[in-house]
């Protein structure tokens, strides 16, 4: 009962990550403030969670929301001891070549702007209590091209180093700031904007699923409840000589390419070594 007489919130709570990340907080004793724009799934997830979770809208492209939702929380508990910036989507999905600035401002406003301001508006509550932590969502989209959008990805690098920013701003007040890095973690993030029936949707998932356990060295697709168990360490005082850190759950995906942990891939040197066997072979 790590978070016993905690408050604790959550954005984009609704569903995956944050659904989960939501029932192992309660289950350890905290009183959860669960946010969404999904009133359906946040007012589901507040009647079968079990424990303390008590849903509330939010849109995280509106700091105003933002703020009532933080004021809300201190005002019905006495104050804020974690917060999980966890909301998000996919974003747009064009390449820089071919972005509107529009859909590059909204990806940036969901995921970037929404982490800074889930900080600004739940640090004034957040002063003077003891183990006071921050965890923000970034990605392995963060590491380099190729896991994501590019917008996604450059906003996601961005939390990265807001989260280090954020950090140093405010040691002075005992408040540690860390983020967490998921790897393809069997969520609706980057399905849920697709136009197609239900079904193909569920088949993208599958696919995504299938694609990523076979792409990476922990060889199954990844868990919410994978990423939800960092949070709770990450926010826990067993890692309360952490601050302006990030942990890569990922299934090993960012290790390097196949090769250097799949024995069935030739890297370049098995290839040249089998080049010149083969030349070996035809002298």
């Amino acid at each position: 009962m790590r978070f016993t007489g905690k408050t604790v919130v959550i954005t984009g709570a609704a569903s995956g990550i944050g659904a989960e990340t939501t029932r192992l907080f309660a289950s350890e004793g905290a009183t959860v403030f669960a946010s969404d724009i999904d009133d359906d799934g946040g007012k589901a997830l507040e009647s079968e969670a079990g424990g303390d979770v008590r849903y509330r809208h939010c849109d995280v492209c509106s700091p105003g929301d933002i703020r009532k939702l933080m004021d809300g929380a201190a005002q019905e508990t006495g104050g804020i001891d974690v917060v999980f910036n966890n909301a998000g989507a996919g974003g747009a999905r064009p390449g820089i070549d071919e972005i509107e600035p529009e859909e590059w401002d909204r990806t940036m406003d969901l995921l970037l702007r929404s982490v800074a301001m889930g900080i600004r508006y739940a640090v004034p509550h957040m002063k003077g209590r003891k183990g006071a932590s921050i965890v923000n969502v970034s990605s392995v989209a963060a590491v380099g091209p190729g896991y994501s959008p590019t917008a996604y990805a450059v906003a996601k690098a961005g939390v990265l180093h807001l989260t280090k920013c954020a950090a140093t701003d405010l040691a002075q007040h005992g408040i540690r700031v860390n983020a967490v890095q998921p790897g393809f973690i069997n969520t609706n993030i980057f399905t849920s904007s697709l136009e197609m029936p239900e079904e193909m949707v569920s088949m993208a998932k599958a696919a995504i699923a299938q694609m990523s356990s076979n792409a990476q060295p922990v060889m199954r697709g990844g868990q919410p409840r994978d990423i939800a168990e960092a949070v709770a360490f990450l926010a826990s005082d067993a890692a309360g000589f952490m601050t302006g850190a990030s942990m890569l759950v990922d299934g090993g995906i960012t290790l390097g390419p196949r090769h250097s942990w799949d024995p069935e891939t030739p890297g370049m040197f098995e290839a040249l070594e089998a080049m010149e066997k083969q030349a070996q072979g035809l002298s």
